[in-house]
C-alpha cells in the first residue's frame, strides 16, 4: 500500500532487538520515526544507526520514539548492534525490528521492486501522537540519509501545529517563521504575535518565535 500524509499509520505486532513490539502501543502518547535500512552488517547502515544513537536526546527532548528496521532477523541484529557500538561510538538503545517476513515493509510500501526484490529502501515516517502520518522522505539504498534534517522536519512539524505559521526555505530552529495566509484578523494577529512581525507581502508575514 501507499501511505500519503494524512494516512494512519498501520499497527503491527513484529519482533525486535529490544523483543516484541506492538507499534501503536509502542508509540503511546509520543511522536514516532519509524525508518528502514536495506541490510545489516552494510556501510551505510552502520553510520546512519550510529548517529541516530548519537541524536538520542534529541529525539526525547521533542517527544520522538525511534524504530528502525530491515528484513533481517533478531539474531542478526543483535549481532551486529556491537559493531556499530564499536564502530560509531555509541550503544542503540532503541529497537531495530526484524522484518524478515516483510510483513512491516508491505504495510508501509518499503521494498521498491525496481531497486531491489528483497531489501527495504531508505523510508522514514513521522508519525504524530494522532498516529498520523505527518511526512515522508525516500531515498535509495546508496545515499545515508541526513538525520539532522530529519530533526529539523520533527521541529518544524511540533512549531507549526501550535503556533499558526509554517517554516520558509531553508529554515533552522530559532529562525524566523511565516504566518499562515489565513491568519488575517488584526486583533488575533496581535493576540497571537505580540513580538510583532515584517509583512514583505500581505500573503508574506515574517515572525520571531521563542525557541524551545
Amino acid at each position: 500500500m501507499t501511505l500519503r500524509i494524512g494516512d494512519t499509520a498501520p499497527d503491527f505486532e513484529q519482533e525486535s532487538s529490544a523483543g516484541r513490539i506492538r507499534f501503536h502501543e509502542y508509540l503511546g502518547s509520543s511522536w514516532g520515526v519509524l525508518f528502514s535500512h536495506p541490510a545489516d552488517f552494510t556501510p551505510v547502515c552502520t553510520t546512519e544507526l550510529g548517529y541516530t544513537a548519537k541524536l538520542a536526546a534529541e529525539f526525547a527532548r521533542r517527544n520522538v520514539k525511534v524504530l528502525a528496521l530491515s528484513v533481517d532477523t533478531v539474531e542478526s541484529h543483535r549481532g551486529w548492534l556491537p559493531d556499530i557500538e564499536e564502530t560509531q561510538g555509541t550503544k542503540v538503545e532503541f529497537p531495530v525490528l526484524a522484518d524478515a517476513d516483510r510483513k512491516v515493509a508491505t504495510l508501509y510500501d518499503m521494498i521498491h521492486p525496481n531497486a531491489s526484490v528483497a531489501a527495504t529502501v531508505r523510508s522514514v515516517f513521522f508519525i504524530d501522537p494522532a498516529k498520523k502520518v505527518r511526512a515522508t522522505i525516500t531515498y535509495p539504498a546508496s545515499t545515508g540519509r541526513n538525520f539532522d534534517e530529519i530533526l529539523r522536519v520533527i521541529y518544524s512539524l511540533q512549531l507549526t501545529d501550535s503556533n499558526s505559521v509554517a517554516t520558509p526555505v531553508n529554515w533552522k530552529p530559532g529562525e524566523d517563521v511565516i504566518i499562515v495566509p489565513s491568519l488575517t484578523d488584526p486583533a488575533v494577529l496581535k493576540e497571537k504575535f505580540p513580538q510583532g512581525y515584517r509583512a514583505v507581502k500581505p500573503y508574506l508575514r515574517y515572525t520571531t518565535l521563542p525557541r524551545k
